[in-house]
């Protein structure tokens, strides 16, 4: 069973004291990578916003993700881009961004996006929502077996979204997701302290799996 790690989303507010919440989060133990998520502004106040926020995760090692935008990945020379089922193909986001980025796609509880994502050349699939969650509108609730089926077949990592807390984690990481999607469970409170949590509910899990397959 491959290690589960924890895939940060930002809110859709980073200005202010986001910059140093953020350091916080990443300091309070280990994070994969993170998302850049805004809407509703144009690509230059984007790229402003991005900026300390990008320079603050490579420090840290931390894979930096621009959510739909390739353009703005380009620009920011991010490490990846996340597309949406409506935000472009993965062949036109690999040519324009390279070899080396990181593409995600969002395939909701489809393996049939699932499986066209990973033949068009994805790096991560994400499944969702498992959970309600006040970040999006959830239209598409997938089953674990989900993460099961993906684990069995694919060599893809994916990533589980949509709702997930320390106290409702463990069966997504226990059905195979490599990467647990979070938002509002960091950012509603104590950020540095919901990381922690998280973190130790993962590894929890990830024991208790193991102590279930000897």
């Amino acid at each position: 069973m491959s290690t589960c790690q924890i895939y940060l989303i930002s809110p859709l507010d980073v200005g202010g004291d986001f910059p140093a919440r953020l350091a916080r989060a990443l300091d309070a133990a280990p994070v994969a990578a993170f998302q850049f998520r805004v809407k509703g502004i144009d690509e230059h106040a984007a790229a402003k916003l991005a900026e300390p926020l990008q320079a603050i995760c490579a420090e840290r090692d931390v894979a930096f993700i621009v959510n739909d935008s390739v353009s703005l990945a380009k620009r920011l020379g991010a490490d990846g881009v996340h597309l949406g089922q409506t935000d472009g193909a993965v062949k036109d986001a690999r040519e324009e961004l390279g070899r080396e980025a990181q593409i995600g796609v969002t395939c909701h509880d489809s393996r049939h996006r699932g499986l066209d994502a990973g033949e068009a050349g994805a790096d991560y699939v994400a499944f969702g929502a498992f959970y309600p969650s006040n970040t999006k509108e959830t239209t598409h609730t997938p089953e674990l077996e989900l993460l099961e089926w993906w684990q069995a077949l694919m060599e893809i990592p994916c990533v589980a979204i949509g709702g997930i807390t320390p106290d409702n984690c463990a069966p997504l990481v226990k059905a195979g997701a490599d990467f647990l999607a979070v938002s509002g469970a960091v950012w509603n409170g104590d950020e540095a302290a919901n990381v922690k949590a998280l973190h130790e509910a993962i590894a929890a899990a990830q024991a208790e799996a193991a102590a279930e397959q000897e």
